[in-house]
């Protein structure tokens, strides 16, 4: 299908039950947040996104939670502001308005807002600009956002390769601090940028090799002081692997890293507090936790691996700092949503459960609120 023609397609679904918000005050059965405290899920299987207000221990539906979608979803962002979600498939980008209670409106028409192959993307900390690592496999696609409209203007972005190894384009994570963007690139391991955010040139700065011949680095979370990079490693020598990030994005292995984890790690989170993080096995339905000590060294949380869906597939920490919530591509359940024990430091505790929709609904990607 031409990029034209999907573009048609979501324009004309807007007339489609479920997918168009009105965007003014939304009458209804009171399902939202004033605390603007949400959290978006992607489901691959029935090209959807629907969205939950966090509550104290639960989740609840916002209004017209569900948003059909004409092609199958890959990955999600919302910007700083807490005012637009981007939605990115295998050709175009789309974006939508995030209203009072977390519901959704379509913007620019239903037509896309920017074209690329997505794999995954990030917005940098001051919401101008958006990344995204391109199906290609030689590609980091850089676009300007405009805050209002959500419309993007492609800029340069930048090129690589990698040699003796194949590129499996997986993650994209921008730091924290705004200065370097790191990429999950699979079997052809990782790669770090020095990002000017005044203009947008990202500049190669390091290739981190494969661990071995059949590691795959899958996922990446920076600490928020921008000072530990944690990438899901899967296959031979895999785990959570740990580095210090220095000057120009430096890396460095942390003592013990990789650390042990559970089979497949596929997702990797750290929380608000920059104390512990987490990692989503797909291949055994857990969750593995650690304690990160002031050296970086990370300690096994007491209880973990923490049980979770089948095949779970991404992780967030949520606006207030006080959940993290599991989505599993293979349900049972699609959504988890666990609080942070009261006396046992960084241990999960099972919160609630919700479905993504009528099952399966394959969940794929989240993205929440800050």
């Amino acid at each position: 299908m031409g990029l034209a023609a999907l573009s048609l397609m979501l324009f004309g679904a807007m007339g489609c039950a479920g997918f168009f918000v009105y965007p003014g005050s939304l009458p209804g059965s009171g399902s939202g947040s004033t605390s603007g405290d949400y959290v978006y899920v992607a489901n691959a299987t029935t090209d959807s996104v629907i969205g939950f207000a966090v509550g104290t221990g639960t989740l609840t539906a916002v209004t017209n939670s569900s948003y059909a979608l004409s092609f199958i979803p890959t990955a999600m962002a919302v910007n700083p502001a807490n005012t637009i979600l981007f939605v990115a498939g295998s050709a175009s980008i789309y974006a939508f308005a995030i209203e009072s209670g977390g519901a959704l409106s379509v913007l620019n028409g239903g037509s896309a807002v920017g074209f690329a192959a997505v794999v995954s993307m990030d917005i940098s900390p001051d919401g101008q600009w958006l990344l995204a690592l391109d199906g290609n496999g030689v590609t980091v696609d850089e676009f300007l956002i405009n805050s209002t409209t959500g419309l993007l203007t492609q800029v340069a972005g930048a090129s690589y390769s990698v040699s003796g190894a194949t590129a499996v384009p997986h993650a994209v994570k921008v730091a924290p601090n705004g200065q370097l963007v790191f990429v999950a690139l699979g079997t052809g391991g990782d790669l770090v940028f020095t990002f000017n955010t005044t203009n947008g040139t990202l500049a190669s700065s390091q290739q981190l090799a494969p661990a071995s011949a059949t590691a795959s680095d899958n996922a990446l979370a920076v600490s928020p002081n921008s000072s530990y990079l944690y990438i899901a490693r899967s296959g031979t020598g895999g785990g959570l692997a740990a580095y210090s990030v220095g000057v120009n994005g430096a890396l460095t292995s942390v003592s013990g890293s990789p650390f042990t984890a559970g089979t497949q790690p596929y997702s990797v989170v750290v929380n608000t507090a920059g104390t512990d993080v987490y990692v989503a096995n797909r291949g055994d339905n857990t969750i593995s936790g650690f304690a990160i000590a002031s050296s970086g060294t990370l300690t096994a949380l007491s209880g973990s691996p923490y049980t979770s869906g089948t095949a779970v597939t991404a992780l967030a920490a949520d606006k207030s700092g006080d959940y993290l919530l599991a989505a599993a591509n293979g349900g049972a359940p699609d959504l988890t949503m666990y609080s942070f024990d009261s006396t046992v430091a960084g241990k999960l505790d099972l919160a609630t459960t919700t479905t993504t929709g009528t099952d399966p609904t394959g969940p794929i990607a989240l993205a929440v609120t800050h």
